[in-house]
């Protein structure tokens, strides 16, 4: 007997430390918080300086439709500059061809979008409230 007390004195398993249960964070119920918080805020705030939505759409339209032209400007002349060198320093028909064909296309499509801002900018305003006011 005093040989199994002795062994079991050296061989002694170490005991785990009691440790606490891990605390329940339920995410979800903060999640939904904030979701209502941010949803409920946005009662509470008031029309700063927009008279109705349709005039704020008008306006953003206006700068959307400035900032492309204003980029489709600068592509066509990049690629028309392209398509003239091509054009003008090549020594195969094929590609002279290709290039003045390309130069057609860039033209047209920047024709269009220029005509309508001209259409947005001088036609629209006759046909205010649905009607014609010349």
């Amino acid at each position: 007997m005093p040989k199994k007390d002795l062994l079991s004195q050296i061989f002694v398993k170490p005991q785990k430390k009691k440790s606490k249960p891990k605390r329940y964070i339920p995410y979800g119920k903060y999640l939904y918080f904030i979701f209502l918080v941010v949803s409920i805020s946005a009662f509470f705030m008031l029309p700063v300086s927009a008279n109705n939505i349709w005039t704020r759409a008008g306006e953003i339209m206006q700068d959307v439709y400035t900032q492309i032209l204003a980029i489709s400007t600068i592509a066509g002349i990049v690629t028309a500059s392209i398509a003239l060198l091509l054009m003008n320093f090549s020594k195969n028909g094929r590609t002279v061809d290709e290039s003045r064909a390309w130069l057609k296309r860039i033209i047209i499509s920047w024709a269009i979008l220029n005509s309508l801002g001209l259409i947005m900018a001088y036609i629209v305003p006759f046909f205010t409230d649905g009607r014609w006011n010349p």
